[in-house]
C-alpha cells in the first residue's frame, strides 16, 4: 500500500573556481561531515553529516565527483 520514497537529490551549487568539495574526519571518533573548502581562505562550509555509505554516495552525486578527499 505504502512505497518507500525516494527523495530528489538536487545538484550542489558553487563557484568551482573558488570553493572544492571535502569530508571531513574527526581523527578521535570518526565523524566525517561532508561540506564546501574555501580555496583561498581554507574556510569550511558544512553541508551535511555523512552517517554511512548512502549519505556519501548522495553528496558525491550533489557534487558530481566520484573521489572526494578526506582532511583529518
Amino acid at each position: 500500500m505504502f512505497g518507500k520514497r525516494r527523495k530528489k537529490i538536487t545538484g550542489l551549487s558553487y563557484d568551482k573556481e573558488q570553493k572544492t568539495p571535502v569530508i571531513k574526519c574527526s581523527i578521535c571518533n570518526g565523524e566525517q561531515v561532508a561540506g564546501l573548502k574555501h580555496l583561498k581562505t581554507g574556510k569550511f562550509e558544512e553541508v551535511m553529516v555523512i552517517r554511512n555509505t548512502k549519505d556519501l554516495e548522495v553528496f558525491q552525486e550533489m557534487c558530481g565527483m566520484i573521489e572526494i578527499p578526506k582532511e583529518y
